[in-house]
């Protein structure tokens, strides 16, 4: 394969990627801020995280029409069929966890009969679920442990691209950046 545009992710991907990404490990290190504040700033602290969770998940679904209307670059058939399977098998979960993660913590606000305040813009109003707050705490703890995993999956994305581009030599990382090169 010869070093196209197509051996790239288009600039749209890449925005989306790195603004997701960034998003992402912010809302990590909110909650792990709200986890060890006093009531009164536990309660500032998870405001952002909130409010950041509904915006990563409009900006999740925003990268999910792009990624359907354009294009992306190939997996070369360099890479063995088990590191293919894992590679889309990583990003088929990133976009579930990506729109899972937020709708959970929507809907467990929304069973204490909350809405989402988004930076005092407007209001993410309370899902149409009644009040349980059982049901809150359940999906609750079903949130932190898919952020848990998210983190996890976080990490063996980064391990896997760092291994392409450093050990293999590919330029797998230069896909989603706007330098660099792709290794045909």
């Amino acid at each position: 394969m010869t070093v196209t545009a197509r051996s790239k992710y288009s600039t749209g991907a890449m925005i989306f990627h790195w603004v997701i990404a960034a998003a992402v490990i912010t809302n990590w290190r909110l909650v792990e801020a709200a986890e060890h504040a006093s009531k009164v700033d536990e309660a500032y602290w998870m405001g952002h995280h909130k409010a950041l969770g509904i915006t990563i998940l409009a900006l999740t679904l925003g990268r999910l029409a792009w990624r359907l209307t354009h294009p992306i670059p190939p997996i070369s058939t360099a890479v063995p069929q088990w590191q293919r399977v894992l590679a889309r098998t990583t990003h088929i979960l990133f976009y579930v966890l990506l729109i899972g993660l937020p709708l959970g913590g929507w809907l467990a606000g929304s069973y204490f009969d909350r809405g989402v305040d988004i930076w005092g813009l407007f209001t993410a109003p309370a899902l149409p679920v009644g009040s349980s707050s059982e049901m809150g705490k359940t999906i609750i703890g079903f949130h932190k442990t898919g952020g848990e995993i998210l983190i996890y999956l976080i990490a063996l994305h980064i391990l896997g691209a760092l291994k392409h581009t450093f050990w293999d030599k590919d330029g797998t990382l230069f896909k989603m950046l706007p330098f660099g090169k792709v290794k045909g």
